[in-house]
Parts: C-alpha cells; structure tokens; sequence
C-alpha cells in the first residue's frame, strides 16, 4: 500500500487502489458500491487498511469502516469534502 507523508489527505483513488491491493485484485474490477466482504475482506485486512490510513492522518477505526464495508463509504468517511 502507498504510504503517504503524515497529514496528507486521503483520496478517493488512493482507497480504491488500497483495497484492490490488501484483496489482490485489480481495482477495475471492484465497483465502490459493492460489499467489501463479498470480496474477501477480513478483519486481518481492514485492520491494516486502518493502520495504512491513520500513519496518512485518517481518524477511523476497525468499527467505523466494518458498519459499511464498501468504497464508496469508506471514501464518504475518510476524504476531505
């Protein structure tokens, strides 16, 4: 996963390619509506999506993202606007 300097915002992009890239998928093939767990999310997982994105300055938890596991959620939670 792409590491980013601490403070920088997260992008939608960035979450996307993230995901793809903990559930060794192309992120193409991963619509941000579609339930994450359907995909092979674990709690192994999402707990490093959670670690990569608070060293970025995201305030999130394992609890926050696992209420609705999908990217286009998780991009309404953690990125600016």
């Amino acid at each position: 996963m792409t590491d980013t300097a601490p403070g920088t915002p997260l992008t939608a992009e960035r979450l996307h390619a993230d995901v793809a890239e903990v559930l060794g998928e192309d992120p193409a093939t991963i619509d941000p509506d579609e339930d994450l767990l359907d995909r092979g999310m674990d709690s192994i997982r999402l707990m490093s999506l959670v670690e990569t994105w608070r060293r970025s300055g995201a305030e999130t938890d394992f609890v926050a993202l696992g209420d609705e596991p999908t990217i286009a959620a998780w991009t309404r939670l953690l990125t600016p606007g």
